[in-house]
């Protein structure tokens, strides 16, 4: 928690307001958790609701005026509030409850600084916009985040919808020929491999999808690679935004010119 009266940046709320999250994420790990449904195979957990709430204390305290919208409680705060935040509690839930600790806690102002907390490991990943850092669980450990493609591994986002098949289908990069001779694949289910990329431990994330870049899962980590100085389009080479089509993150323009060579024109449906 931090004092709300010491006029925290918002990249300190971001960070403080992840790390609430990822510490109810870390203490209820291994636990039989309780499930609500959301439909199509989607669900919550009991610590998912758990770290949104303690995400919303830490925003509400130094930031009362500001809306929050949550992936579990949606939209919360004045209607014409100006700034809103966006929050993740637990990305890859289904990880989680079948105890892998490949998750993520996602925090981002909206057009402004972010966090991503990685629970387990006690590391966070934060950028005020500008530039882009880590932090470790040890005091004043704090370095910058520096994108490489020198591991040569991409993580493919396998999981549903699939808004561009076929034009674009993530599975199938997977064989391209060109990409077992340059890459090495990783398949999560967690945004932490965005993290993963700016901080040179990913040469790329590849996912399906629209426009991702107010999405509560995508949101943070994109802000986080875009301050690092990755390569961010769409899978058709487009701007992630409005209209945009997935998500293509390089640590360097070689990488992202190569993997588009090999998606092509397939991600383009018009």
């Amino acid at each position: 928690m931090i004092d709300a009266s010491a006029n925290p940046t918002d990249t300190e709320v971001a960070a403080a307001a992840a790390l609430a999250g990822a510490e109810v994420v870390r203490a209820r790990y291994g636990r039989l958790h309780s499930r609500i449904d959301k439909g199509a195979g989607d669900f919550a957990t009991d610590a998912d609701l758990a770290a949104e709430e303690a995400i919303l204390d830490v925003i509400r305290a130094a930031r009362p005026g500001d809306a929050v919208h949550g992936e579990e409680g949606g939209r919360q705060g004045a209607a014409d509030a100006e700034r809103e935040w966006l929050v993740d509690p637990l990305c890859g839930t289904l990880n989680y409850a079948t105890g892998s600790q490949l998750v993520a806690v996602n925090v981002v102002l909206r057009n402004g600084p972010a966090a991503v907390a990685d629970p387990f490991s006690g590391e966070v990943f934060l950028t005020d916009g500008e530039t882009a850092r880590v932090r470790s669980g040890v005091p004043g450990d704090e370095r910058p985040l520096t994108p490489t493609a020198d591991t040569r591994l991409v993580d493919v986002n396998l999981d549903p919808p699939f808004p561009n098949a076929p034009g674009f289908r993530a599975v199938d990069l997977l064989a391209h020929p060109g990409f077992v001779e340059n890459f090495r694949p990783r398949v999560v289910s967690t945004t932490l491999a965005l993290a993963w990329v700016a901080a040179g431990r990913r040469a790329a994330y590849v996912t399906d999808g629209g426009d991702l870049s107010g999405s509560v899962h995508f949101a943070a980590g994109i802000a986080l690679c875009r301050a690092a100085g990755c390569v961010v389009t769409g899978v058709d080479g487009g701007p992630v935004g409005p209209g945009g089509r997935g998500l293509v993150v390089a640590a360097d323009a070689g990488t992202h010119e190569l993997l588009m060579s090999m998606i092509g024109g397939r991600g383009r449906t018009g």
